[in-house]
Formats: C-alpha cells, structure tokens, sequence
C-alpha cells in the first residue's frame, strides 16, 4: 500500500506498507522533508511497525513523537503529516495527479445559479460522468451566501439587504455568511472524488485542498496560511472563507466532496455591516473588535487586477496538478436551471432556518 500527504506549509510525506494479521509491516516513510539526526527514519518506521491496522492518525502520530531520539529535528515534517499518510495508504487514497482536472470558468451567472451548479456539478463527479473540476465564478449580481444551517434572521438585515438590491441565496455547504459583489470577491469551487480526501480528518481536509492556492497567494507576494477551521489569513487579516458538502455516489457507492472558497478582492465594509449582522461573539474569537479589520483585501496585498490574480491561481492550479478547459454541459445547466428555480431560489429553501 502507498500513501502520500504534503503538510500543509511543508513536506512530502510518502509511506509504503502492507498490512498482515491486522497490523502494519514492512513500513518506510520517505519524502523531501528534512530530518535530524539520520537515525531518526529508522526510529519512525520502526515506531510504525506492529502497529494495530486500525490505530486512527491521533494514536499513530503518538507513537512516532515517543519513538524520536532525543534532539530530533524535522522541518517540513510532522508526527501527525506522517501517521496522516499511513492513513491514507490504509484507505487506498489518491493523489491530486491521479486525475485529469477540468476548468470551468464562464461568464457572469447569478447567485441561485452558482448554488445549483456547484451541487449538479459535484453530483456528477460523484457519479464518474465528469472528472474532477475546478471552477471559477464570475457573479451577476450581489448577493449574501448564507451557510446550509444558519438561521436567516440572525445573519442578514432584511432593510439593509433591500436598500443596495442584495439577494439572499442559501448553499448547501455550512459556514458563514459571505457578503458578495462582482468586481470585488474571487469565488472558486473544487469537486473531486471523495477518494482525493480519503484518510483525512473533516478539518484536515480543509489544509489538504486549500493548500495549492496558499503557494499561488506566496507567488504573488501574499504569505497566507490556513487558519482552522475554515479560513484562509494573513498578517494583515482574513482574506478567504471555505466550505464543503460531502455527497454519496450513485446506490450509496463512492461519492464526491465539494471545497468551494470566497476571497476578497476588494470589500465595501460600510455596506457589508449594513446587510450583515456581525454579531460581537463571532468577533471575539476571532481576535478583533472590528468587522472591518477583519478581511484584508487581495486588490491592496497583491497590487494586481482582479482578473490578473485570477489568472495566476489558474495558472498555479494548472501548473501543479494539470488542468484542461471545459464547459458546462446542456444537460447540467438544464438541471442546474430548474434547480436554481426550484429550490435556490425558493423562500422555503432560503429560509428554512428561519
């Protein structure tokens, strides 16, 4: 069995193993990290060797921080990255380079849209009739992305909404509100076959699919990293949001995983405190007493166009992992049509937390 993890901000970790009575052998941990003294690789695999087949990635990391020589080192490195690859060597997980990624990226669509398209299209990648996709929204109009499970009344000021035309649309994927306007917010969604997050934790997953848009930030001269559970910061403040929807395949079989992020380009923070309602314990935790200093816009980090960042995470993306254009299909926009209609943009659907 192989598996294979890049630390989020480090390493390759790469194990090899097999499995007998219900135990790992023949273990070899490898990869690009650095590691100090030598003989701890050997101490690491010898930790791992035996080790009940089962042991979650918790366990597994305990056993190799108490195996290291005294001293040790690692940079690039981790005891959880480590006992994070055996678990996905267990699971038969897959790499990002083990598929053909397509990109979508189409002119401006609206916001009940955009939901429907992100649930159709990962259906269908769960299904194994489109191959994993990454897509770039452009937005319509503006809009309010309230989570699957947030109360509609709490998050949004009806008046404040209404006064600067602001639809209020709800995804399938929790996590907060995002204020959106186009122009001023990079929205991108991720599908992918559940078996590219195979071995993860919920919160792991996060790190492991935001981890390629961190090194295309650090090509523009943003140093950004993931904060958990869902955000992606800077220095200087917040300056993307993620969420995910996990779907089951056809009968129950093996599904799909939807990642999609929002960053600010730009923000009107006076309009968004108007539409939002940012309460002070969801401040508070986060370290500030303002929304406004909050989120810190890519346009002032970077210095770029809008449509030049969007290029160069493109270009990152396809330069990583391969990336081919593609389009919406007749059938899935027809689905994702009636859907946005039926469902997205439905008081029932919008509110039913009320």
């Amino acid at each position: 069995m192989h598996g294979e993890y890049k630390v989020p901000g480090g390493k390759l970790v790469v194990v090899d193993l097999d499995v007998e009575d219900g135990r790992l052998r023949w273990v070899r941990v490898a990869g690009d990290f650095f590691l100090e003294p030598d003989e701890a690789i050997l101490a690491i695999d010898a930790a791992l060797e035996g080790a009940p087949a089962d042991t979650d990635a918790v366990g597994l990391a305990a056993r190799v921080e108490a195996a290291l020589p005294a001293g040790t080192v690692m940079y690039g490195l981790t005891a959880e990255g480590v006992a994070i690859a055996v678990r996905r060597a267990l699971a038969h997980a897959t790499d990002w380079t083990d598929y053909d990624w397509q990109l979508v990226h189409e002119g401006p669509q609206q916001p009940a849209l955009h939901m429907a398209l992100d649930q159709v299209i990962t259906e269908e990648v769960a299904a194994g009739r489109r191959p994993p996709t990454l897509r770039v929204w452009e937005w319509g109009a503006p809009s309010v992305i309230i989570g699957s499970f947030q109360s509609l009344r709490n998050e949004v000021d009806p008046e404040g909404a209404a006064r600067h035309g602001i639809e209020v649309v709800r995804r399938i994927s929790g996590g907060g509100a995002m204020f959106v306007e186009p122009g001023n917010t990079i929205t991108y969604s991720l599908s992918v076959p559940d078996a590219l997050v195979q071995g993860l934790s919920f919160q792991d997953s996060y790190a492991y699919l935001d981890d390629w848009v961190l090194g295309a930030l650090g090509d523009m001269g943003v140093k950004a990293w993931y904060q958990p559970l869902n955000d992606i910061a800077t220095d200087a403040g917040k300056i993307a949001g993620a969420a995910q929807k996990r779907m089951v395949g056809p009968d129950g079989g093996p599904g799909a995983v939807l990642h999609h992020v929002t960053m600010a380009y730009d923000i009107d923070a006076d309009k968004m405190l108007e539409v939002l309602r940012i309460g002070r314990e969801k401040l508070s935790d986060k370290g500030t007493k303002s929304a406004k200093k909050r989120v810190d816009p890519l346009r002032r980090q970077t210095g770029l166009p809008r449509e030049a960042v969007i290029e160069r995470m493109v270009d990152s993306f396809r330069g990583r992992y391969g990336l081919t254009a593609g389009k919406v299909g007749e059938g899935e926009l027809a689905r994702a049509q009636e859907l946005a209609r039926t469902k997205f943009s439905s008081p029932e659907w919008t509110a039913r937390v009320p």
